[in-house]
């Protein structure tokens, strides 16, 4: 049979199944097929399983004793998420019934002088993943900039650096702005902290309020960018917090681990450093972004997606993650809630909505990529989002 050619689709088709075939992927890491449902054993009544773990892939004959046992410990530590498996499963469906504001309802808390692109890639991205309203809460002069972008975000204009505030009116100008947005907060399914935040000491101070509340009110939060300095330099603020997300890219990680751990970013144990980290800070879910996106809350095991999405690396596209990221961490707390899994076989949403957040963005810059080659940029990616 010929095979044709001059089609991208199948030779990453064709790449796939040599991939499969080598024995570097006999050699890696077992598939988490995380909500696939599972039969169960004929003398077991039937029960609904959200996800199910499959055993570690056997090693190639002729495997020597060390290999084996090196391939063992890789196995038991980290899984290759089944990312289509989760988006589908997640996904809720468009149904007529359903009212404006069901399939998520998304607030991106960034945005200052300087930095307006990241809060609308983050808050845009949002919208095109499926959520029905997007928010941003951000400064004065980065607002209008923000709703010229786009005239389907909501866009804010309340936050405030310290040029603009006199010493002796901080603290009541930091009191009005954490009650604006304690007007909006309870209508959140999610929120993101960070995109285009800046690193202004009084407006750094005014989202910690903002995060302080969030947590209160039991609102995940994803937390990417500028928001990753502030609670590095003040870990309390997500101490303990089961619905925190951090995503953080080589550089945030990196002082992540010399604030929390004390040492350098270990390669060789990764995955135990960042199960290590997880667990420092306490009750977190961590995406380490980079080839393959690995994601730990420090409970469950180590999962990574690594589906190939594109060589270029144009700025933006974590802020298309975190955003992705907000919209499937909420479809995952509803989907499981909605499900009535019995809470110790539950599958933890913020790992759901980080897997799904990077298959959706791998798979968007891929297309884009293959359109716009070197010339992608990230609003190439967002145009694509729809079609991943």
């Amino acid at each position: 049979m010929s095979r044709p050619t001059g089609s991208w689709q199948h030779q990453a088709q064709h790449r796939g199944r040599m991939w499969a075939a080598s024995p570097a992927f006999r050699r890696q890491l077992v598939l988490l097929r995380s909500l696939l449902p599972q039969s169960p054993p004929p003398s077991s009544p039937p029960s609904s399983v959200v996800g199910r773990r499959f055993a570690p892939l056997s090693s190639p004959s002729g495997t020597s004793g060390s290999l084996r046992a090196a391939h063992a410990m890789a196995a038991a530590t980290v899984y290759e998420a089944d990312a289509e498996a989760v988006v589908r499963r997640i996904t809720p469906p468009l149904d007529r019934a359903r009212h404006n504001g069901q399939a998520g309802n998304i607030a991106v808390i960034g945005g200052c002088r300087e930095y307006t692109g990241a809060p609308y890639f983050a808050a845009t991205s949002a919208l095109k993943v499926g959520a029905d309203l997007s928010h941003v809460f951000c400064t004065k002069d980065a607002a209008t900039v923000i709703k010229s972008y786009s005239p389907e975000l909501i866009v804010h204009p309340i936050l405030e650096e310290s040029y603009s505030v006199k010493d002796d009116e901080r603290a009541s100008v930091s009191s009005k702005i954490l009650t604006e947005v304690a007007k909006w907060m309870e209508r959140f399914d999610c929120i993101v902290i960070g995109p285009g935040l800046g690193r202004d000491s009084f407006l750094l101070d005014c989202v910690s309020n903002i995060m302080k509340h969030a947590r209160q009110a039991n609102i995940p939060t994803v937390v990417d960018g500028d928001g990753l300095f502030l609670i590095t330099n003040n870990l309390g603020l997500v101490e303990g917090n089961p619905l925190a997300i951090l995503t953080p890219n080589v550089y945030e990680y990196k002082r992540l681990v010399q604030k929390v751990l004390n040492c350098d970013v270990s390669e060789e144990t990764a995955s135990e450093q960042l199960t290590a980290l997880c667990q420092k800070i306490g009750g977190v879910t961590i995406m380490r972004k980079g080839k393959a996106d690995v994601i730990c809350d420090g409970k469950t095991e180590v999962t990574q997606a690594s589906t190939f999405g594109s060589p270029r690396r144009c700025g933006g596209q974590g802020d298309i993650l975190s955003g992705s990221v907000a919209v499937f961490t909420s479809w995952a707390q509803h989907f499981i809630v909605s499900n009535e899994q019995p809470t110790e076989k539950r599958v933890n949403p913020m790992t759901l909505g980080c897997i799904a957040g990077s298959l959706l963005l791998r798979k968007a810059a891929s297309l884009a990529f293959e359109k716009n080659k070197r010339s992608t940029v990230t609003t190439d990616i967002i145009e694509f989002l729809g079609k991943s």
